[in-house]
């Protein structure tokens, strides 16, 4: 059923009454990664136009194929108005791959990149602007600089996943900010243009991917700015997103020796390895064989494994409807080779008096590599 349309109609502008350059190009480009934020799209282009009168000025809503048609609704906007652009992604997903996918197929010499919720104080980006054309690299909306207001993270665990992200943060940037997971900032395009082939490209924070893709120490500027309470929609802050965070900052600190894919995957597996531990102990403790125990240990340790890596490690394609029950058919199948070597060499090493701890663990590092090898290939394959 089509999402009812939340905004009223627009009436059609030429380009020379739009804010766009006589030539139809704009000196600032906003990039605006979306997922159903429909009921938010028409008063983001609304109060863009209020902050940004007397500037050339386009936004780029991207998309990710949102289930309430944000994205029609962004192209009804765009074919009334010229300075409104959308770009729908089908079978993708993830902030900041959308951020670089918007910048990518913006030509304005300036970008500022801000959410689609209306948290963000739009009327901030003139002075962003000013900043970066008086020298900086780097203009940041910071919600905890001297002036600002965070009372938008309205629960107290959002607040917790904040700080302990900045305080990560801190240890690994090598400049100092107050809020270095913010995501509202304002940058040169040939910034952004330079470092792009380094960027990580995943999880929600792009800004610290930037700045630690950056081949030189930037100059960033903090200006304090409120964080408003969200008046539509829900948030996609969760937890998982500190994961894929400590996920980057680990990319970025080993060099790219250790893809964020990579790290996110390995842990997993980890934790599949202390399930399959865990269910042998069980199964022990109520009188099954080892055997027995460890076939199932391997089967629930396989299922875990897919439910935590579509949701953490492939989170940007990961599978829903139909696709997860067919995904979770496939990998259930094809890790049965990976199984049964498990449960084999689980079971030699314990016949050999290794003891059931390191058989099983054992066992289970054998499954974990094989799921590696065939997840990215066959079960979340790029559609």
């Amino acid at each position: 059923m089509r999402a009812p349309d939340p905004t009223p109609p627009v009436e059609a502008t030429s380009s020379r009454d739009s804010g766009l350059a006589a030539d139809g190009t704009a000196e600032l480009t906003i990039v605006v990664p979306c997922f159903n934020e429909a009921a938010n799209i028409g008063p983001l282009v609304a109060a863009l136009d209020q902050a940004l009168a007397g500037l050339s000025w386009e936004v780029i809503f991207v998309d990710d194929d949102s289930p309430d048609r944000s994205w029609e609704l962004a192209k009804r906007l765009a074919a009334a108005d010229a300075r409104v652009r959308c770009v729908r992604r089908i079978g993708r997903r993830g902030l900041s791959s959308a951020v670089i996918e918007g910048v990518l197929a913006s030509a304005s010499p300036f970008i500022a990149v801000m959410d689609g919720d209306l948290q963000h104080d739009e009327a901030r980006l003139p002075a962003m602007l000013a900043a970066v054309r008086g020298g900086a690299d780097i203009a940041l909306a910071s919600r905890f600089a001297a002036g600002g207001d965070a009372s938008g993270l309205s629960a107290a665990w959002r607040h917790r996943l904040s700080a302990g992200g900045i305080e990560l943060a801190s240890r690994l940037l090598p400049v100092r900010l107050t809020d270095p997971m913010s995501g509202f900032f304002l940058l040169r395009r040939e910034l952004f243009d330079q470092v792009a082939p380094r960027l990580a490209g995943r999880g929600f924070k792009i800004l610290l991917d930037v700045i630690l893709s950056a081949p030189r120490r930037l100059r960033v500027v903090e200006l304090p700015a409120t964080f408003r309470a969200r008046m539509s929609g829900q948030s996609k802050l969760d937890v998982l997103v500190l994961v894929q965070f400590v996920a980057m900052l680990a990319d970025k600190a080993t060099g790219g020796l250790l893809p964020m894919r990579f790290i996110a995957f390995a842990a997993v597996g980890a934790l599949g390895i202390l399930i399959d531990l865990a269910v042998v102990a069980v199964g022990r403790r109520v009188g099954l064989a080892f055997d027995t125990a460890q076939v199932v240990a391997t089967l629930v340790a396989m299922v875990a494994n897919f439910w935590l890596n579509n949701a953490i490690t492939y989170r940007d394609s990961r599978l829903s409807g139909p696709q997860l029950w067919r995904g979770l058919a496939l990998f259930m199948l094809v890790c049965g080779v990976g199984a049964a070597a498990n449960v084999g060499i689980a079971q030699s090493l314990y016949r050999s008096h290794s003891g059931w701890t390191p058989a099983s663990a054992a066992g289970a590092a054998i499954g974990v590599v094989w799921n590696y090898a065939v997840s990215a290939t066959l079960v979340w394959r790029s559609r």
